[in-house]
């Protein structure tokens, strides 16, 4: 399994567009910075086809400490939860989407 990188889609953006690699980065981090910020307003993010990015709570609990088996409180902390839309589960199991 291969990895690919932020500045690796932006060439590929950028060829397949014809648009300049500069302004595809620009473009992609102000995506990038959009999706934080509203996800950190607490809005859940809906992408037609694509997903959905929502932000959930984490309750407070108490766990244990392995090597002294003492108790410690955890905060309650949010993190990111994302479903994936029709067009991702379809090109993720192998079926290639509509081109638009």
């Amino acid at each position: 399994m291969a990895t690919t990188t932020k500045k690796e889609l932006i060439n590929r953006i950028a060829e397949g567009t014809g648009t300049k690699q500069v302004l595809v980065k620009i473009v992609v981090h102000q995506l990038f910075e959009e999706i934080v910020t509203e996800l950190g307003q607490g809005n859940r993010l809906e992408l037609r086809d694509f997903g959905v990015f929502e932000r959930k709570v984490r309750a407070p609990r108490t766990a244990q400490n392995p090597k002294t088996l003492e108790t410690v409180a955890v905060a309650a902390r949010c993190r990111v939860a994302f479903k994936p839309g029709r067009l991702m589960r379809e090109g993720v199991n192998g079926h290639k989407p509509p081109k638009t």
